[in-house]
């Protein structure tokens, strides 16, 4: 049985899905407004944010929110947690690896969330205790152990986010693993490793509205999620990795050697 709390931020996720799939398929009509190099705010970024909320606002009136574009909104001790659109650049360019990211948190853990691909229509969520689903069916980590075998997700700094030796683990990572593969969307690939589709995804300087729900999958799938120094993931953790468990040691001794 789905719990209440997934139904409201499914019909919330549903709802402004629609404004999303519409644009998407104007894209040469958006105004885009630069914030940043690579990162941009689009109207739909704002329009999307803004039917979460009136949706969310109205089942959650007195909760706390965070999210990307407003920011904070005080409430409660109950935290509804926003990316209106993971993956902005992949939309803006039309490349359909986009998500619009859901969480609840209470006492700084993460309770329930959702990752929602409306142009794919792949409705991902997880709930405490619950598992975690797409579409419906369950979903497991991968089972493969042998680290030539698996695939490994990440984020490719740009700008200002470039980083030391991230050329020395994406070199690594090429000459061990059976392939690197970047999404462009830190909630889709974490929904990846829970479903067993990537078996691990490393990342350095994320936001907590990229990868709330996604890591409470990759837990719930039998995965295992931690910081770079092998310290289980808190809500403040901003370089995670994310694997199947099987080649969650070895992964990190590979990128922590560099």
């Amino acid at each position: 049985m789905i719990p209440p709390v997934i139904n409201i931020f499914e019909k919330a996720a549903k709802r402004a899905g629609k404004i999303l799939v519409r644009d998407f398929g104007e894209i040469e009509n958006l105004q885009i407004e630069s914030k940043s190099i690579g990162d941009f705010v689009t109207n739909a970024d704002l329009n999307v944010e803004k039917s979460l909320l009136e949706t969310l606002n109205y089942y959650f009136p007195s909760y706390s929110y965070i999210t990307e574009e407003t920011g904070e909104i005080k409430g409660d001790e109950n935290t509804i947690i926003i990316d209106p659109i993971d993956g902005t650049s992949n939309f803006i360019h039309g490349i359909p690896f986009v998500a619009i990211v859901i969480a609840k948190m209470q006492n700084n853990e993460i309770t329930d969330g959702i990752i929602y691909n409306p142009i794919l229509n792949e409705f991902f969520w997880s709930s405490k205790g619950q598992g975690a689903w797409c579409n419906n069916r369950r979903m497991r980590v991968s089972n493969r152990n042998k680290l030539t075998d698996t695939l490994i997700g990440t984020g490719i700094p740009f700008g200002g986010r470039i980083y030391k030796n991230y050329l020395n683990e994406i070199d690594i990572m090429s000459k061990t693993t059976a392939g690197i593969r970047r999404l462009g969307s830190a909630g889709l690939d974490l929904a990846y490793v829970a479903s067993g589709r990537l078996d691990g995804f490393w990342e350095k300087g994320l936001n907590l509205w990229d990868i709330s729900a996604g890591v409470l999958m990759v837990n719930e799938s039998g995965g295992r999620v931690s910081d770079l120094n092998d310290n289980n993931w808190k809500i403040n953790t901003r370089d995670i990795l994310a694997t199947n468990g099987k080649i969650h040691l070895e992964l990190l001794e590979k990128l922590t050697l560099l």
